[in-house]
């Protein structure tokens, strides 16, 4: 028995020590990346108080929240933080938390990489899209926070989605924040239906992705900008105006950011869904469509 509870010691202690470094690895990378991306921005006075004015971009993988948090990122004044791994990798554990505990780590990390990553007194943006499921947290963690919430047609980024494969039964990879690809119930799947969601198909996992994201991402409406993907390739001079009034920045530098925006693949799923798929998708995420304009 004690032989036993030796090799149980050491194996967490193994396990503990991997943790450590992985942790230590990731807050590395992003604070090396978040410092070159402040090194080779456009620099500009920077306005009071705007290390607490972050923007959080959320939504949707393959939405656009990516090409939006580059693009507010580049604006003289602000900084890119990209995807936090270290904040990504405990979002299935910090969901399960009350608000302030959400807060109060959202903060740790944000400013340690702030600190490591040399871009003190620069506007932040974060732009993982499973801080979605944590966006009352961040919002209380930064009470002069706004979200931008990328949204895109589901049955759209539902394409994307099984171009990617993430949520494919036979996908065995991980993602670059130590999380399994495949068809395995995640974290923001109802309890009741974790069962069900390993079950059916890819499209219809794809379609519940969507809903789940769009639907969290959607907690503080008073505290949110809406950014609908359709309209920023269609008019992406016109939606810069609109998102930097609202966000009280300039809107040059936005439009010049915006520009690079394009629109060859929206309403792709017409070509690129089956009838079968376009079943599912809309069997698991109809209701949510129609309700915003999209079906």
């Amino acid at each position: 028995m004690q032989q036993c509870g030796q090799v149980q010691d050491r194996q967490g202690f193994v396990q503990a020590a991997r943790q450590g470094t992985w942790a230590a690895s990731a807050y590395g990378a992003t604070a090396v990346r978040v410092a070159l991306r402040r090194s080779g921005a456009r620099r500009a006075e920077s306005a009071p108080r705007s290390e607490e004015r972050l923007v959080f971009v959320v939504g949707s993988p393959r939405s656009g929240t990516s090409f939006t948090g580059a693009a507010l990122g580049s604006q003289p004044g602000w900084v890119d933080f990209g995807e936090v791994k270290p904040l990504k990798a405990i979002v299935p554990d910090l969901a399960a938390e009350p608000v302030e505990e959400q807060a109060a780590e959202i903060r740790r990390i944000l400013q340690r990489i702030r600190t490591l990553g040399l871009v003190r007194r620069l506007r932040g943006v974060e732009q993982n899209p499973e801080t979605t499921f944590l966006l009352a947290g961040a919002l209380r963690a930064y009470p002069e926070a706004t979200a931008v919430h990328v949204l895109r047609d589901g049955r759209d980024v539902v394409c994307s989605l099984l171009e990617r494969g993430w949520l494919r039964a036979d996908r065995r990879a991980r993602d670059d924040a130590g999380h399994r690809f495949g068809a395995h119930a995640r974290f923001w799947v109802e309890p009741e239906r974790r069962d069900e969601f390993e079950r059916v198909s890819e499209a219809r996992r794809a379609a519940w992705a969507w809903r789940r994201y769009v639907t969290a991402a959607q907690v503080a409406p008073e505290r949110t900008v809406e950014l609908r993907y359709e309209a920023l390739v269609a008019s992406p001079a016109a939606e810069a105006g609109r998102i930097a009034a609202l966000l009280g920045s300039p809107a040059a530098p936005l439009q010049q950011a915006f520009a690079r925006a394009h629109d060859t693949s929206v309403g792709r799923w017409r070509e690129d869904l089956t009838r079968e798929q376009l079943a599912d998708v809309e069997a698991e995420a109809g209701g949510l469509l129609a309700e915003l304009g999209y079906a």
